[in-house]
């Protein structure tokens, strides 16, 4: 398998040493922010977590608490989510998503579409382990009718697995039939169907539905449902089509808007890195004809750009 992240582990990596570079870069007046980014952005999450032990060995202090209180603003959020491991990443954003003023469906959207079946499942275990409450009651708490449904589907990391030749056609039929083919929509047979099936047969099931009636299962989502419905149906279309090309469209509109979407650019910064952010970037300069660089570097300044550019990888 061909390594897709733009963030490699370091060779001739040494915890101790790189927990001491960190400490003389914060020890005495002033901060040194380029040594601290490069030296985080330049480890792979499994080495900082290493790091980040060396550390409370050789001096006695929590280094996340450390950068806290040497950084500020984005760059220093962005630092401390690189610091988190990946699950706990994924288990802070939903509580925040969920326990804050409102809901950021935005986030609860985009992880729950995106994330693999193991991971939801991890995520589960560790919701309840950091922040004391059951990660579908938060979630069931916060949300209602269809939208809560296939939310809980999706958490459950249940999806079947492979392709099911027998009912492709079948699954076509019913989802041209609970929307465009009816008066009225049965959201229930969209939800069961793509909060169910494996993303090899989905692929199969829209292929079948655009020779059935000649228009993309997308246009059917879009004229029958409405709202945070529409849009995690759409999230789940487009994650099971492509997972980096839902990821370039999600960074277009962050940095594509009056203010930049920092939650989301750096939402996706993070989690992508080790995974698939190279195969993002080709995706974005594909789309949008611009280099994923080049719209980070419009959008964004100072040690938080430069430290958003490392994790996007080369420059083309």
């Amino acid at each position: 398998m061909v390594y897709r992240g733009s963030v490699r582990p370091f060779v001739n990596f040494d915890a101790k040493q790189d927990a001491e570079i960190l400490h003389r870069a914060m020890k005495g007046l002033g901060t040194d922010e380029d040594v601290i980014l490069m030296l985080v952005a330049a480890r792979s999450n499994n080495q900082r977590q290493q790091i980040k032990a060396a550390y409370k060995t050789s001096y006695g202090k929590d280094l996340v608490g450390a950068l806290k209180s040497e950084l500020g603003g984005l760059f220093q959020n962005l630092v401390v989510a690189l610091m988190t491991p990946p699950v706990s990443y994924d288990a802070a954003l939903l509580h925040k998503a969920i326990k804050g003023v409102g809901t950021d469906d935005a986030a609860l959207i985009e992880i729950l579409a995106s994330r693999s079946a193991a991971r939801l499942r991890d995520l589960h275990e560790v919701y309840e382990r950091d922040f004391g409450n059951k990660l579908e009651k938060d979630i069931c708490s916060d949300t209602s009718g269809w939208y809560k449904r296939l939310l809980v589907i999706l958490l459950q990391g249940r999806r079947e697995e492979g392709v099911d030749e027998a009912t492709v056609q079948k699954d076509a039929k019913d989802l041209y039939a609970a929307g465009e083919g009816k008066f009225g929509t049965d959201e229930e047979k969209f939800i069961n169907i793509l909060g169910n099936r494996s993303a090899e047969h989905l692929r199969q099931v829209f292929a079948a539905y655009r020779n059935l009636c000649g228009s993309d299962i997308e246009d059917s989502i879009e004229g029958e449902t409405t709202g945070n419905l529409e849009n995690l149906l759409l999230a789940v279309v487009k994650c099971t089509r492509s997972l980096p090309s839902f990821f370039a469209e999600s960074l277009y509109k962050s940095m594509r808007r009056a203010g930049t979407d920092d939650d989301t650019l750096m939402r996706i910064a993070v989690s992508r890195s080790e995974e698939d952010m190279l195969d993002i970037a080709a995706c974005f300069k594909e789309r949008y004809g611009t280099s994923l660089h080049n719209a980070v570097q419009e959008d964004t300044s100072g040690a938080y750009q430069k430290c958003l550019l490392y994790l996007c990888g080369p420059k083309d």
